[in-house]
């Protein structure tokens, strides 16, 4: 079976603050928002459009994911070696489970599309 990710964001339903899924809030107010395309983020392999508002966050990943960006910035540095890299639409990353990751969304919004192996 293949499913089309269409380059139009879904609707996101709000997932309520980025502290809920285990970040640590640094700045503003972050609240995330998400469309599950495949799984639940709880299942060893998921898909999903992923977006949070402006703010500053940090995380460290549960899973490897490759994501793309589709609406917004972001900055994110690996703490554990101290590297930032901007990506903006179109641009796109792989993260490997346990990395710690400061996260500082510079747009009002940021979405990204990501697929997850736990």
């Amino acid at each position: 079976m293949i499913t089309k990710i269409d380059t139009k964001i879904p609707e996101l339903e709000s997932w309520g603050s980025i502290a809920n899924l285990g970040s640590e809030v640094l700045e503003g107010d972050v609240q995330c928002m998400g469309h599950m395309v495949h799984g639940a983020p709880t299942d060893p392999v998921s898909c999903a459009f992923f977006g949070v508002t402006r703010g500053k966050f940090r995380m460290t990943y549960p899973f490897d994911e490759h994501a793309t960006v589709v609406e917004g910035s972001v900055t994110l540095t690996d703490e554990s070696t101290g590297i930032a890299q901007t990506y903006h639409v179109g641009d796109g990353w792989f993260v490997r489970k346990g990395t710690p990751i400061l996260w500082e969304v510079t747009s009002d919004r940021f979405v990204k599309n990501y697929l997850a192996v736990a």
